[in-house]
């Protein structure tokens, strides 16, 4: 009775997860999509970006925590300076993981 009980779970996960993606290229793969709504989903890499960075740089144990000894906060900075100047991921990457470290070992 348990296998049937997974195979129905990972069979509703299937479904739930695959319909979403399915249905709009279904619905409106060969329509051309208006300028505005164009426009309005390029906005939406930099949205999940902050929205997934945001809690981790800023968040420690449920609430906000802004201080001189948030690491990740502190390292945020030069990281974004990175970012700006150089436009390429890897340094950015790089540069980010190597001020966390570098500030993790000296606070």
């Amino acid at each position: 009775m348990e296998t049937d009980k997974y195979i129905l779970m990972i069979t509703g996960m299937l479904i739930v997860t695959f319909l979403p993606r399915f249905l709009p290229l279904m619905l409106l793969g060969k329509k051309e999509l208006p300028q505005k709504a164009i426009s309005w989903l390029s906005y939406i890499p930099a949205a999940v970006l902050s929205a997934l960075l945001a809690p981790s740089i800023l968040m420690e144990e449920g609430g906000l925590y802004i201080a001189l000894d948030n690491i990740a906060l502190l390292a945020f900075f030069p990281t974004l300076l990175i970012a700006y100047k150089t436009k390429n991921i890897f340094l950015t990457v790089s540069g980010g993981m190597f001020f966390y470290l570098f500030l993790d070992i000296i606070l």
